[in-house]
């Protein structure tokens, strides 16, 4: 989901050289495709030895999943008219940078190649019903922004990237190492995914006027600002409290309450909502949502880690 201009925008300082196609990246949404992995695999630990290989060629396959999300997010934006060089928030590789449009959706589609290449090798290491979670995921990815109906301007938006992106992403790396499900495992996916969706609710947030103004029907829009902000607070504990109660029920390790750690980080993202208006102003409290995500995944991924050992 990309920003749209507002009156006030300022322009926004152009990138060069590398820089152009790491930011093409979007690197602070590839914590939704590392952390997942990362998670899945630490508590296929428990159950015994892993695949180093196979965790590689997993958490490789994500992040381009991600990232080719991200380009279909940047070409189809610019492409309805809704991104432009005072846009807040973008990748800019298009308006900004002057990178042809048909070159990012190609580098998408190479990606998703890639992509396709390595889960070949899942595949073949586990087994071929991963291929079918594999491509519906892709198409997910590709339809997020693409498509006569994109899922990013519904209602819906973070109820599909909490799910593919969290729950579908953490359930896989555990399979593939392990070739069982377990009820911790579906239970621990859970928060995992409602912060990769208060990610998205987030960048909504900010996003919410221009949005509105484009017709969108996101779920911020349909709560208003204020709802929307107790929501992403909401979300956050609705998070930590999961964690706890699956202490209590003995399905994860006292360590996990490592993620506690991170509880200032998403205090400071809500509290750097309120009040705000212009998207210029609401980058801080996007920014320290993403930031939470990473450190609950690494703290909690660290917890279960350390529980093997002590």
């Amino acid at each position: 989901m990309q920003p749209q201009t507002t009156p006030h925008a300022p322009m926004i300082k152009k990138d060069k050289g590398w820089r152009v196609w790491w930011m093409l990246l979007r690197p602070h949404t590839l914590s939704a495709a590392f952390i997942p992995v990362t998670i899945g695999t630490v508590l296929a630990l428990h159950e015994g030895s892993i695949k180093l290989s196979l965790f590689i060629a997993m958490l490789v396959a994500s992040i381009l999943i991600q990232a080719a999300t991200n380009m279909f997010n940047e070409y189809f934006d610019y492409k309805r008219g809704l991104d432009n060089e005072s846009s807040v928030g973008i990748g800019g590789a298009i308006v900004r940078n002057g990178i042809k449009a048909n070159t990012v959706l190609t580098l998408g589609f190479s990606f998703f190649g890639i992509a396709t290449l390595l889960g070949v090798y899942i595949c073949m290491m586990s087994t071929w019903w991963i291929a079918v979670i594999g491509i519906v995921c892709m198409l997910a990815g590709y339809f997020y922004t693409g498509g006569p109906v994109p899922i990013a301007y519904t209602p819906f938006g973070e109820i599909v990237a909490g799910f593919f992106m969290g729950n579908v992403i953490v359930l896989i790396a555990y399979f593939i190492q392990t070739e069982t499900l377990s009820l911790g495992s579906i239970l621990l996916s859970i928060p995992i995914a409602i912060l990769i969706a208060a990610i998205l609710t987030a960048n909504n947030i900010r996003d919410l006027d221009g949005d509105k103004e484009n017709g969108r029907k996101t779920l911020a829009i349909l709560l208003g600002r204020k709802n929307s902000i107790r929501f992403l607070a909401g979300m956050f504990i609705t998070a930590y409290f999961i964690v706890f109660v699956l202490l209590i029920v003995g399905l994860t390790p006292a360590w996990a309450l490592l993620v506690l750690i991170s509880v200032p980080k998403a205090y400071s993202a809500v509290k750097q909502f309120i009040g705000k208006s212009a998207p210029i102003e609401m980058m801080p409290a996007m920014k320290a949502t993403a930031q939470t995500n990473v450190q609950f995944g690494f703290l909690l991924a660290l917890g279960l880690f350390v529980s093997l050992y002590l």
